[in-house]
């Protein structure tokens, strides 16, 4: 575009000259000439052709001096070309040709023309190549934006997913505290206390220590409670898969996890017991050379794909106890299972969010 105006300027400002110097019935044929041959210019914008253009018009410029104010115009053409050389200074040989036969003043300025015509290309092509090497500029910073807020995005999640696993590694500790120091405790005076029911006579004192009894018995529930709990909560599903797949060693297992967030506990018992009798049904009844595990959080389900390259793959539901056993799971938490026995033994399970 920045070319196309500043040859319209050259025209125009060529156009003046030419019409303030001939007087003739024909003087648009060579404006026309021009116009057609500076658009094919335009179109191309080929070196050689412009080359050959430019030689070809100079030729005509030397028969004919009506056309040597338009030589600015294809002097911008020529200027700053890929090909080595500056052949623009050849516009200046029509003028000395003609320098006898046309007034002296108007060659002189139609000729100063040809260095403003070569600056104004030259100041158009370093502006382009500021512009394009902008947008270089903008496009790398773009990219490396987007880099950086990409691995801003995975450090934080990978923080947050070691946060979470040390959250369930310190409830593991203190749940097992709990049951190793607190629960022992208990558990020996309530056998102590029951001892002592059983030497001790006294109806008066029989009865407070079975108050006591009792009391620690509940003590000891509420502490069983609490500890069955914070083991369950403790549960990190991608940790307890590769935890099962690390220990098979029948044929490589690809893993792939992708959910934001631990799911609830029911669906995690029921992935992880999927995920073992699925193993544990490759290692007994198939061939296969490699196996794939998916799981993938969408905003509505879970879904978890579990497949092998077997060759020899068979299923019957009626007479498989453990994949019965699967499909009453994942019926009960109102999800849908599908198996197949097509190039492989395949496993797509998918269990919607609100079922939990």
């Amino acid at each position: 575009m920045r070319k196309l105006i500043d040859k319209v300027i050259i025209l125009l400002v060529s156009l003046i000259f030419y019409l303030s110097g001939v007087d003739s019935s024909y003087m648009v044929v060579p404006v026309l000439t021009v116009m057609i041959i500076s658009a094919v210019l335009s179109y191309l914008e080929n070196d050689k052709v412009t080359l050959a253009l430019f030689a070809l018009f100079l030729l005509l410029c030397l028969r004919y001096p009506e056309f040597l104010a338009f030589i600015p115009l294809f002097c911008y053409d020529a200027a700053f070309m890929n090909i080595k050389g500056n052949y623009w200074l050849f516009s200046f040989l029509p003028f000395a040709v003609h320098h006898k036969s046309l007034p002296f003043p108007a060659l002189l300025l139609e000729a100063a023309f040809i260095p403003a015509a070569v600056v104004l290309k030259n100041r158009t092509i370093m502006l382009q190549n500021m512009e394009e090497e902008y947008r270089r500029l903008r496009d790398n910073a773009a990219e490396i934006s987007l880099k950086l807020e990409k691995q801003n995005k995975e450090l934080i999640e990978r923080q947050d997913y070691e946060i979470h696993l040390a959250t369930i590694t310190e409830r593991n500790r203190i749940a097992r505290d709990i049951h190793d120091n607190v629960g022992h405790l208990l558990s020996r005076s309530i056998l102590q206390i029951g001892a002592l029911m059983a030497v001790n006579k006294e109806k008066s004192i029989a009865d407070n220590l079975r108050l006591i009894k009792e009391t620690l018995s509940e003590a000891m529930d509420s502490i069983r409670a609490s500890v069955h709990n914070l083991h369950e909560d403790s549960v990190d599903l991608k940790n307890e898969i590769q935890k099962l797949i690390n220990s098979f060693t029948f044929c490589p297992v690809d893993f792939q996890y992708d959910m934001n967030e631990n799911p609830d506990k029911k669906i995690r018992y029921c992935f992880i017991a999927v995920v073992k009798e699925a193993l544990s049904n490759i290692m007994k009844h198939s061939n296969a050379t490699e196996a794939a595990i998916t799981m993938v959080e969408h905003p509505a389900i879970y879904q978890l794909l579990i497949k092998d390259n077997g060759t020899n793959a068979s299923y019957n539901r009626d007479n498989g106890i453990g994949l019965q056993s699967i499909t009453d799971r994942i019926t009960s938490l109102g999800g849908n299972i599908h198996i197949s026995t097509e190039k492989g033994f395949r496993i797509f399970i998918s269990i919607p969010k609100i079922s939990v």
